[in-house]
């Protein structure tokens, strides 16, 4: 296996200790531009990927992302967005990190080295051959995210990763591989930075293409979010009285009845005012 971490590789950039705030802020810039066009590249990837998470989970399949460190945290947001925004149980995507919740603010000490708590954690959430588990590791080479893979691959569960690296070990255990190869960081191994971007941007992906294919957006509005604040609330009143075409005194006791904007046009349209 040819196999070269470009993720540790030396900066393209030296000396930064003697860059003006101006220099290291376009410096930066400049590499994160290249991220985008490194994510085009894994399109095809993404596709195979989101493809399988669309089928299993219109099967009433869940999605899980393992990861450790930055990889992990990128996952947890995720899921944890996709309940407030697509109006979802908090069960269809669940985001597990390597030391746990706490890990989250903290780093735990070499809970990224485990070879048995990740497939405990996943365990832990019955996972099952009716589910996706995507491990999420920069580098390609976190053993508590590769075990766990294995163990869904022994297990006939449907796995695939988001990593930095060509050829990993992540990826070879993988069935659906995302490599988006980012090249090295602006600072030496610090792959919080473009290869964190280029992960954010592929979960972007993921999800909002599946939640799109299971038909919690129509047109290009959110119709089953959660009305959590006063920002979407009154979002949805905007939303409901541009499809309804009425006036604001009208679309808020709808809202407040029936808690969505989906439930609401539906319910508008059906006389139940």
């Amino acid at each position: 296996m040819n196999f070269k971490k470009t993720t540790e590789q030396d900066s393209n950039y030296d000396h930064l200790e003697k860059m003006s705030i101006s220099e290291l802020l376009q410096s930066i810039n400049n590499e994160d531009k290249t991220v985008p066009l490194a994510v085009e590249k894994a399109l095809p990837q993404i596709e195979n990927l989101v493809e399988q998470i669309s089928n299993k989970l219109k099967s009433g399949g869940r999605l899980f992302y393992i990861g450790a460190g930055t990889s992990g945290r990128l996952g947890v947001l995720d899921a944890s967005e996709c309940p407030p925004t697509y109006g979802v149980s908090h069960e269809l995507v669940v985001g597990i990190m390597a030391g746990g919740d706490i890990a989250i603010r903290k780093s735990v000490e070499h809970a990224e080295d485990s070879t048995t708590q990740g497939w405990k954690d996943l365990e832990a959430h019955n996972v099952s051959n009716k589910d996706v588990v995507v491990g999420i590791a920069a580098s390609g080479t976190t053993p508590y995210v590769i075990s766990a893979l294995k163990a869904c691959n022994s297990h006939n569960i449907i796995t695939g990763c988001i990593t930095c690296n060509k050829n990993s070990p992540l990826s070879n255990v993988s069935k659906y591989p995302i490599e988006v190869v980012v090249g090295p960081e602006f600072v030496t191994g610090s792959s919080r930075m473009k290869a964190g971007t280029a992960q954010k941007l592929v979960l972007n992906m993921i999800t909002t293409t599946t939640m799109i294919q299971r038909g919690h957006v129509k047109g290009n509005k959110m119709v089953d979010m959660q009305l959590s604040n006063d920002k979407l609330v009154n979002r949805a009143i905007r939303m409901v009285m541009n499809e309804l075409n009425i006036e604001e005194e009208d679309a808020k006791p709808l809202l407040d009845k029936y808690g969505s904007v989906r439930l609401a046009v539906k319910n508008y349209h059906s006389g139940n005012q």
